[in-house]
């Protein structure tokens, strides 16, 4: 029984675990390429949730076209566009006038954006929460191993998270774009004499971070069922903490740093109390920046000769 639970445990710790990693590599990619914190990221995850939100309610009220899974797929697509899109006005407006600045004022702009958004989602769509109509999009089902429940919406958050994070790992790692990332965050100078469009990466960093992270923000809504106007600030320091705990501008070191934050989290909820849950969250930041600042696999940080 008692080793039922634990696995149940991992499971849900799984679960919200790779929602911290997606959320997570927004962070870590643009301190890699700019070597600033975008603290508005979590904010862009929550536009995610909301305009999710606002297109299947519209579709279920609408009967518009096709069936739901395939509503879903398109929806879920265009959620990511949009927040996409919004992540290159984003830096745009607040990061790229300041990008010669020092550090403070762009963590300075970062926040005022965050502020932004976060009050301009709560004029456009009101401060009481919102639910999701998760029973009727997505099936009731669950699989059973062991007395360990996984239900459709847990192996969906799983399976797609897996997918969109393999698919960044192949697209940095194999493709010419992806080495052109790869170059612009070693350095940006060298990178320009090589004929790299430095600008244009920084742009694409700044849709693939956000789009990664409207797909959390859509799975978070289908799994809770309920969004609020600030849980972009709630995930968004906890993403942050899992890139840090993973090593901050390294893509991988984010994924480990999500999956074990949301692990351990869970545990710490269930065989301690769920109101130490974002404790344990803020003491393992401050843990790993005392015993190795550079996270469990090390900050990716371009040496200068």
């Amino acid at each position: 029984m008692e080793h039922t639970v634990l696995v149940q445990q991992l499971v849900n710790g799984l679960t919200i675990g790779f929602v911290y990693a997606l959320v997570a590599l927004g962070y870590t990619m643009v301190y890699g390429v700019l070597r600033m914190i975008n603290f508005a990221h979590g904010e862009l995850f929550m536009l995610g949730a909301y305009f999710f939100f606002s297109l299947i309610t519209g579709a279920l009220t609408g009967h518009l076209f096709g069936s739901v899974a395939l509503r879903i797929v398109v929806f879920v697509l265009i959620t990511m566009g949009l927040v996409a899109l919004i992540g290159t006005l984003v830096e745009r407006v607040a990061y790229r006038p300041l990008r010669r600045s020092t550090r403070l004022s762009a963590v300075v702009s970062a926040l005022g954006m965050s502020v932004f958004l976060q009050n301009a989602v709560m004029l456009v769509y009101g401060a009481r929460q919102k639910v999701y109509p998760t029973e009727e999009i997505v099936p009731k089902f669950a699989l059973e191993i062991g007395g360990v429940e996984i239900s459709a919406m847990q192996l969906i958050i799983c399976v797609l998270s897996i997918l969109l994070m393999v698919g960044l790992q192949l697209f940095v790692l194999k493709t010419q774009t992806g080495t052109a990332v790869r170059a612009v965050s070693q350095d940006h100078d060298a990178s320009r004499l090589m004929g790299i469009d430095v600008d244009r990466i920084i742009i694409l960093i700044f849709m693939i971070g956000p789009a990664l992270g409207a797909a959390a923000g859509v799975m978070v809504g289908m799994y809770y069922r309920q969004i609020t106007f600030f849980i972009g600030w709630t995930y968004g320091l906890k993403a942050f903490i899992a890139a840090v705990f993973g090593g901050i501008g390294n893509i991988p070191g984010a994924m480990l740093g999500g999956i074990l934050l949301g692990v351990l989290e869970t545990l710490a909820a269930g065989y301690v109390s769920a109101g130490w849950k974002d404790a344990i969250a803020f003491f393992i930041l401050i843990l790993i920046l005392i015993v190795r600042p550079t996270g469990l696999l090390g900050e990716r940080v371009a040496e200068k000769l």
